[in-house]
């Protein structure tokens, strides 16, 4: 079986862990038995604790606590906005102004389920965005950083600022990208071969997490690269289209 997570910091208190995009980081609520990162730390642990969540489709860093005192530091310092976040999308379209702040209220919808909404009656979400390279204003890499842990929320603010991630099949209705999207004419498939897509999964990565440890005071940053498979959509982005 490919490795789908790696362990990248660990000491007596915490461990700090690079997921892959496709493992769930708990156990599925109606299938347990589902591969998931939390089951695979307790496997190796045996007491562990998760201290945050990022999504199935998502790739990138989550922190493990080994006791239960550490868990509440660095819940509360979660909690507090005291964890820096930073993660890497590549959107639709190219965001205006380059570099903003987005705030709104978001809540679960009533009408579809698991669905993430913009409403008056939800809660306060903050999240800042710099757009680090345009493709001919037609898609983006952009570094996003949230100031509040709202389910699902670089996925809604970037899709009601009008630039939905490249792919994500609940709140962009894409869920694949295909070369032959920006090579158009230029692409060619050999007789009775069909095109696979470069990347089927949401375009979002945890890549830099800081805090300070909860028992030795220390500054504590890490940073993961793009993963292969938004790696080459971003090559061949930058080959094709080039950056604006």
């Amino acid at each position: 079986m490919k490795k789908d997570h790696e362990i990248i910091f660990e000491d007596d208190y915490l461990v700090v862990v690079n997921k892959s995009a496709g493992l769930l980081t708990i156990p599925d609520r109606y299938q347990h038995d589902k591969r998931n990162l939390s089951s695979l730390m307790i496997k190796a642990y045996e007491e562990i604790f998760v201290v945050h969540r990022i999504d199935r489709e998502t790739s990138g860093l989550i922190i493990f606590a080994k006791d239960a005192q550490t868990h509440k530091s660095l819940s509360e310092a979660f909690e507090e906005n005291k964890i820096d976040k930073t993660y890497l999308a590549l959107v639709q379209g190219t965001p205006k102004p380059l570099e903003n702040r987005i705030e709104t209220f978001l809540v679960k919808s009533e009408t579809e389920r698991s669905k993430i909404i913009v409403f008056k009656k939800g809660k306060w979400s903050i999240t800042d965005y710099k757009v680090l390279e345009s493709y001919d204003k037609k898609y983006s890499l952009v570094e996003v950083k949230i100031l509040t842990g709202r389910t699902h929320q670089i996925r809604v603010h970037m899709q009601h600022i009008g630039n939905p991630l490249l792919v994500d099949s609940k709140y962009s209705n894409k869920d694949e990208f295909k070369l032959s999207e920006i090579k158009k004419r230029k692409f060619r498939l050999q007789k009775n071969e069909e095109e696979r897509p470069l990347i089927t999964r949401h375009t979002l990565h945890a890549a830099k997490i800081g805090f300070t440890h909860p028992s030795t005071g220390e500054r504590m940053d890490f940073e993961v690269p793009l993963p292969k498979d938004m790696k080459a959509v971003v090559n061949q982005m930058r080959k094709v289209i080039g950056v604006v």
